[in-house]
């Protein structure tokens, strides 16, 4: 492992060799450093590989729709060749077990493939044609055509608590360069190790695919590495999943330029779990027990960790209480991602007790050894909750509150309350419909994914699904970062009217419109018979 990975930054085809300034992985479970080190790219670096992407654009984003499926599914291909390796790094520079890292690779390259699919298809492309009518009174009406084309180079910063499935090869990454665009990854610097050698498999499947010198590139690096790529004149879109305040200043950083670009930032969600009162009656336990699983998985180091529960006060609520605070008892705290990470969840958590009119209902067992998070669940009232703003924001880690409702009105001024979320959860029985009723146009405007009888930490690699949700959830609410709706963020559409047919893209010719899925003249199309 050790010849592999060497700390270079890799940009398109070159290797650049850490220099005098470097940067070091760690153990999170230890505290010991992992060899190597790692070179900070600078703005040298964030140059040569932002103007190598743009002299690429234009090649890559022309290829032939089914080589561009070919490249994702290599990449897939040439991640799972990396073997053990790969797992036993990302297991030593995360704290999180093999299990689940073989989990996350699995979930990473099935989302390459199922983009690659979604390419070979075309109906992302959106095609739309509008026959001519030369003939038409008073005006004729020209032809007309329009698909989507790639925005042009995308900056990807991997994320700390996924470093393979929202990192260098993850979503960001996938559904860029399925729309066709280059891409330069901004390594996170919790996961060095497995962000290089994610990246020169990747590099390995650009090169047996034949894609063009700067389709991709990485960077390890750190705050001004970011900024540097984010400002760059050839950058056209950000791809971020980490904190809002790393998120908004991204935000910011891409707007003040002479011309600003979109971000697309998921940043923060406490994800608001509503038991409702036949639910709480009839299986009290057994949610409490899915609540604890939910909150305490990966360390509760995920954007969907249910942070809110919403809760009737009532018969039933003692022994829900008791159940939850017997099942979180018994649990013991896993490493945090890093030091930063735990050193701010301990001051999330502690902040979260101090506040007036919270009370603590359940707290894990003592932490034992360097970055563990101790898990706690708290209590208040509705009252309380709607006057202390503090009492909704994220904490990321195992921490959550309860807040007790008095009736359901009092639900729904819950959830009126609450901002943009990526989730939303109901727990509910039959005898509850009326209730779920009334909420569900409030959270229908509050989430982008809402559940019923689950728990919001899995998210599905799937066409339907939704990953984003209103602000603070995400920076740009109309679209996800999971799923084939995902590639939109990164295309605009063009309109070709009157173009000769030797000028028109592929996609738009006759044998194009014969194969992919299209809008003509108002009718849907959809071709009975089509190959790659």
């Amino acid at each position: 492992m050790s010849e592999t990975i060497t700390g270079a930054a890799l940009i398109g085809r070159a290797d650049v060799p850490a220099a005098e300034t470097r940067m070091t992985a760690y153990n999170p479970s230890t505290g010991e450093e992992l060899s190597p080190e790692f070179r900070i790219s600078d703005e040298a670096d964030v140059a040569r590989a932002a103007d190598l992407a743009w002299g690429a654009f234009d090649t890559y984003r022309q290829l032939p729709l089914a080589q561009r499926a070919d490249f994702l599914s290599a990449i897939a291909a040439e991640i799972m060749s990396l073997g053990d390796a790969l797992i036993q790094r990302a297991v030593a520079e995360t704290g999180l077990g093999a299990g689940r890292m073989e989990t996350e690779r699995t979930r990473t390259c099935s989302q390459l493939e199922l983009f690659a699919n979604a390419v070979r298809r075309g109906d992302w492309l959106d095609l739309r044609v509008e026959d001519a009518m030369p003939d038409r009174r008073p005006l004729r009406r020209a032809d007309l055509r329009m698909r989507q084309i790639a925005l042009g180079p995308v900056a990807v910063f991997g994320s700390s608590n996924f470093p393979l499935a929202f990192s260098v090869a993850g979503g960001d990454t996938a559904s860029a360069l399925a729309a066709g665009c280059p891409v330069v990854v901004k390594g996170h610097p919790a996961h060095l190790g497995t962000g290089e050698l994610v990246a020169r498999a990747l590099l390995k499947a650009a090169a047996l695919t034949d894609m063009p010198d700067g389709v991709f590139s990485y960077l390890p690096g750190e705050i001004a590495t970011g900024t540097a790529l984010v400002k760059h004149r050839h950058i056209k879109a950000v791809g971020f999943t980490g904190s809002r305040g790393g998120g908004l200043a991204l935000v910011a950083l891409a707007a003040a330029r002479p011309e600003p670009i979109p971000v697309y930032a998921e940043m923060s969600s406490v994800n608001p779990v509503f038991v409702l009162p036949a639910a709480l009656w009839a299986r009290g336990p057994a949610i409490a027990k899915g609540y604890v699983g939910s909150l305490t998985l990966g360390a509760g180091q995920f954007c969907t960790n249910p942070g809110l529960m919403f809760v009737l006060d009532g018969p039933a609520l003692p022994p829900f209480l008791q159940v939850l605070a017997t099942e979180l008892g018994e649990t013991e705290p896993a490493p945090m991602l890093t030091s930063g990470i735990h050193a701010a969840f301990e001051r999330g958590r502690d902040a979260l007790a101090a506040r007036e009119s919270v009370t603590t209902v359940a707290e894990s067992r003592p932490p034992k050894g360097p970055n563990r998070g101790g898990a706690a669940v708290f209590r208040t009232d509705l009252q309380t909750f709607l006057h202390d703003e503090q009492l909704e924001r994220e904490v990321f880690g195992a921490a959550s509150l309860v807040v007790v409702c008095q009736d359901v009105n009092e639900l729904r001024q819950a959830a009126e309350q609450f901002e943009g979320q990526l989730t939303a959860t109901l727990h509910l029985d039959a005898e509850d419909t009326p209730v779920a009723r009334e909420l569900m146009p409030v959270l229908e405007r509050k989430a982008g994914r809402i559940l019923a009888n689950d728990w919001p930490t899995g998210v599905e690699v799937a066409e339907a699904m939704v990953h984003g949700g209103p602000y603070p959830a995400t920076s740009q609410s109309h679209t996800t970062s999971v799923g084939t709706l995902a590639i939109r963020r990164f295309l605009r559409p063009v309109c070709y009217q009157d173009i000769p047919t030797a000028l028109l893209p592929p996609e738009l010719n006759a044998d194009g419109l014969a194969r992919i899925p299209h809008l003509r003249n108002g009718m849907v199309v959809v071709p009975s018979e089509r190959s790659d």
